[in-house]
């Protein structure tokens, strides 16, 4: 029997956060353990007018490939993934799999160079978000894999996924309405402001944002959500800065990472585990040093760190920055085949300063 909660998520998804229209060609992406959610959205899609196309991964393709796959094949870019990314009016990509450290044994140089590969895609992709010409929303299906991950049994990894999603609510679309609303009166702020500094414990970290714009986030482009984020001054990061959640990408958790900056770039990188995947990631390409995304995190409902980017950069009261490539919508330049949000934890003994005054102390916002 499918749980509703999945129904209702489905619905949320094609009707308010993709906006689905009649005419549009949908691409519904995930592994076939999300295949309720598949179905629903493809039924939702259907009942909107759009016209759906189906990608469903299986176990183990994408370390067999790594693993077996050489230069030639792994910079491959199959012709009709230019044309699905150029032409698609409508994208949902559902994450969750079976082993979410599958790719730990694979070479990072050769996972860098098939991200340089799919360079055009990917920047073909966040072009198409930020002039509105592609809708794309990501989500998780809530599998025992991830719930392994965030140290807690299937059945409360699927409360928690859905109650971050406000689908615990009667109806979860006002609810996002309200968020964005709230959200709103702080991007106004924001937008006013002219540098950003982050100052606590092992962390003194500087950014120019004039002219960049703060984006509210509020459902459509992630879900769950609850984020407001700029792409700042891409030579302004300034200082350093120690993460104490471990920074996850590509299935591969790296610890205690320690960054420090100077004109924009990153100079130093240290960890604790995982330092070599993580300055084989940072020579992905020129801009992978660069910092493509400033944010705040807003979603008070998710609270605890549980290796999953999609919830731990929106725990209320952290912050994130990401390495590599800008969101065009924020005005950022940066240009990378690389894109990992790293969160700190600024929920106590961290003040952010705006033009130099507290805006942000132990997470959370002053009356601005």
């Amino acid at each position: 029997m499918t749980d509703s909660r999945i129904e209702k998520l489905a619905e949320v998804l094609v009707h308010y956060s993709i906006g689905v229209k009649k005419g549009d060609w949908v691409r519904i992406e995930g592994s076939y353990l999300a295949e309720e959610l598949l179905r629903a959205a493809l039924v939702q899609v259907l009942a909107a007018g759009g016209h759906p196309s189906i990608r469903v991964s299986i176990p183990g393709t994408q370390y067999l490939m790594y693993k077996h796959a050489d230069k030639r094949q792994l910079e491959f870019l199959a012709p009709a993934d230019k044309l699905e990314f150029g032409k698609m009016d409508c994208m949902l990509s559902f994450w969750g799999g079976w082993n979410t450290r599958e790719m730990t044994g694979i070479d990072p140089k050769k996972i860098a160079l098939a991200r340089r590969a799919r360079k055009p895609l990917f920047d073909k992709m966040l072009k198409r978000i930020g002039d509105g010409s592609l809708r794309w929303c990501g989500t998780m299906f809530p599998t025992q894999a991830s719930a392994q991950d965030a140290e807690m049994s299937l059945e409360e990894y699927q409360d928690f996924v859905f109650k971050a999603g406000k689908l615990d609510k009667r109806d979860p679309v006002a609810e996002w309405k309200k968020v964005s609303k709230s959200q709103a009166r702080i991007v106004r702020f924001l937008n006013t402001l002219k540098t950003i500094r982050i100052k606590g414990k092992d962390t003194d970290l500087s950014f120019r944002v004039a002219g960049r714009k703060w984006v509210n986030c509020d459902g459509h482009e992630n879900f769950p959500d609850g984020e407001i984020f700029t792409g700042p001054i891409e030579s302004s990061a300034q200082g350093h800065i120690r993460y104490t959640f471990p920074a996850v990408y590509g299935g591969r958790a790296v610890e205690n990472v320690r960054l420090v900056f100077n004109k924009g770039k990153v100079v130093e990188a240290r960890a604790d585990k995982g330092e070599d995947y993580l300055n084989a990631m940072l020579n992905t390409d020129p801009g992978a040093r660069y910092v493509g995304e400033l944010a705040f995190g807003t979603n008070y409902s998710i609270k605890q760190f549980t290796k999953s980017i999609l919830f731990d950069e929106k725990i209320g009261g952290t912050m994130h920055i990401a390495v590599g490539a800008s969101l065009p919508e924020t005005g950022g330049r940066n240009k990378s085949g690389l894109h990992w949000d790293m969160v700190c934890d600024t929920r106590k003994g961290f003040t952010i300063y705006g033009d130099g005054k507290p805006i942000h102390k132990n997470g959370k916002f002053l009356k601005t």
